[in-house]
């Protein structure tokens, strides 16, 4: 099941259990719930528990876990006005706060599951299939004969593959398919796949402007656009499992789709953190390596920021503020697509914002988003790559993801077999190239946590 088809089943259930799901009452009969199968679902509903139960099951708990914090928030509203001791009510908050997390870690090891390969997947074509059975060999016997042309004609592909052996494309498609459920901002971002070591593209700055003449006069040529030219490099990664030999030699293990998979979420790990605070030094660039200024005197090349009014932490009164202020720091024609982005811990604490009246949370469930929530409207991501609160961090970014920052695939994973530099394992190197970094510094803010 793909994760399109996770977000179809979330809409479908929406419909159906919305007012259940945060009122903790079960109203959709398992007839009903069954039926949803015509969604694409039938041929993963053959185990205990289908998939739209679980999700349903998910939906449920968050909204009752929803319920609980809020009351017990209230009551520690209530304990400090009247000044009493609320230090057990804070440990219980704490703890609903991590189950609410682990909620949505378990929605994201859903996902994972669902964007795993099919074993024994049936092959149409005569080439891939050949292909498929002489690349099952190289992993099991490293024998190579005649892979190479197999290759060629399967993937239609003459690209030199660095010497190892471009990895099956059901295989890159599990990688591709995998990333996005790990990496929250390869998930946000514009990714594009190129055939050559850099990505290049022009930017413009700055438009004309128009001016007003009078009758029958002209105001001669109008000022020329800016442009900046915006390159991201795709460098080279690798990621090694290893596999005792006797594995191999056990035809009922889906050695490909287990390498897959191994690989997948290695990469995923590696270049999720990179997205973030990679250096851009042989590795992508992170929307938190930039240089950074106050957003009153924003200029392009860098990220404009507005300060939460308190260093380590949001400000001790109205500390929304500054997060309604971050929200329109960004331009109108961007906040359509906008998306908070912070880790657990700082949505822990976002989660227990009111307005300034104290009627009603900022933060509220979204059963159509991957369980971060939304927040003054805007969906949440988690990403636990981001900066816990501390003195200046960065720990709130603001921004349409996918206009502002870029992730560049180079085409094809290669794929190098070593069976005799560690005795009784085999080593195979997954290589891949990639790279990310900022295109449009207008589409993207941060909350810097410090008075200035």
């Amino acid at each position: 099941m793909k994760l399109s088809h996770i977000k179809y089943a979330l809409v479908a259930i929406l419909a159906l259990v919305a007012v259940s799901a945060f009122a903790g009452h079960p109203i959709v009969s398992p007839d009903i719930m069954s039926g949803l199968g015509a969604l694409g679902f039938a041929p993963f509903m053959l185990g205990e528990i289908s998939p739209v139960e679980e999700i349903k099951t998910m939906l449920e708990n968050q909204g009752r876990a929803w319920e609980e914090f809020k009351k017990t928030n209230e009551q520690i509203i209530a304990a400090k006005a009247d000044g009493k001791a609320f230090s057990d009510l804070q440990v219980k908050l704490d703890k609903i706060n991590a189950d609410m997390a682990e909620q949505r870690k378990a929605f994201e090891e859903f996902e994972k599951k669902a964007n795993r390969p099919v074993a024994g997947a049936a092959e149409n074509n005569e080439e891939k299939a050949a292909h498929r059975k002489a690349f099952d060999v190289f992993l099991r016997k490293g024998e190579d004969t005649g892979l190479a042309e197999l290759q060629r004609k399967a993937m239609n592909s003459y690209s030199d593959p660095d010497g190892g052996v471009l990895i099956l494309e059901e295989m890159d498609k599990v990688i591709d398919r995998v990333v996005p459920t790990i990496s929250a901002m390869y998930r946000l971002a514009n990714v594009i796949t190129i055939g050559t070591q850099k990505y290049t593209k022009l930017v413009k700055k700055t438009g004309m402007a128009m001016r007003r003449v009078a009758n029958g006069a002209t105001g001669g040529e109008t000022t020329e656009p800016t442009y900046a030219e915006i390159s991201i490099e795709a460098f080279p990664a690798e990621v090694e499992p290893w596999v005792h030999n006797e594995t191999l030699q056990d035809a009922f293990i889906d050695l490909e789709a287990d390498l897959a998979n191994e690989a997948a979420i290695a990469f995923a790990e590696g270049s999720g953190a990179e997205f973030i605070t990679g250096n851009g030094v042989g590795c992508a660039r992170g929307i938190a390596a930039y240089d950074i200024i106050a957003n009153a005197s924003y200029a392009w090349g860098k990220i404009g920021y507005i300060a939460s009014g308190k260093s380590a932490a949001f400000a001790s009164v109205a500390p929304a503020d500054k997060i309604v202020s971050l929200q329109h720091a960004l331009k109108a024609q961007y906040r359509p697509g906008a998306m908070w982005l912070m880790n657990d811990t700082t949505l822990g604490v976002a989660r227990q914002m009111k307005d300034g009246s104290g009627t009603y949370y900022l933060w509220n469930p979204d059963p159509l988003g991957a369980f971060g929530g939304r927040f003054l409207g805007s969906p949440v991501e988690v990403d636990n790559n981001m900066a816990d609160l501390g003195a200046g961090s960065l720990s709130v970014a603001y921004g349409d993801f996918k206009r502002g920052y870029t992730v560049v695939n180079r085409a094809g994973t290669t794929l190098i077999r070593d069976n005799i530099t560690a005795k009784g394992k085999t080593k195979f190197n997954f290589r891949r190239r990639f790279g990310g970094g900022i295109v449009n510094f207008e589409a993207i803010k941060l909350l810097k946590f410090a008075t200035s």
